[in-house]
């Protein structure tokens, strides 16, 4: 089966963007799109996350380890309490409870293709023990203090 891409509005043919989380209040302007999910005998969901301009995935970690590939854009990601700047074609796993979290903050969007084990936890957010932390590196705070 072939799902057509296209450029004009980053979707694939038959594929509908849902909302990113049921929770609101830990994100904002991402959606998602699941590309393929748990087929024959490869228990894996793909998915394409399309983070806005000025948007931002939520900041949690988990059980499960995730492959992403920027797609499209531009932006940075804070992976435990590192910040890189990533760019189309960047390829990062993110090993089981490491926390992370996407921005697009450099004035593009921030779309990217993750890979995870279908099935999978429910992401945990930081208690402030934890922020507290990843703030004892500066750029990881100044990160998270850009909203």
């Amino acid at each position: 089966m072939i799902h057509r891409f296209h450029k004009e509005n980053n979707r694939w043919d038959g594929i509908e963007p849902h909302i990113y989380k049921e929770n609101p209040g830990v994100f904002r302007d991402v959606t998602k799109q699941i590309l393929f999910d748990n087929e024959a005998d490869l228990p894996v969901q793909f998915r394409y996350f399309q983070v806005e301009k000025g948007g931002f995935s939520s900041f949690e970690h988990h059980h499960h380890m995730h492959m992403v590939m920027i797609f499209k854009g531009k932006g940075h990601v804070l992976l435990g309490n590192e910040v890189y700047e990533v760019h189309e074609g960047d390829f990062m796993t993110i090993p089981p409870w490491q926390w992370h979290q996407f921005k697009a903050d450099m004035g593009d969007i921030l779309g990217f293709l993750c890979l995870v084990n279908h099935d999978r936890d429910i992401p945990v957010y930081p208690t402030e023990e934890d922020i507290a932390e990843i703030r004892k590196n500066p750029e990881a705070a100044a990160f998270l203090d850009e909203k």
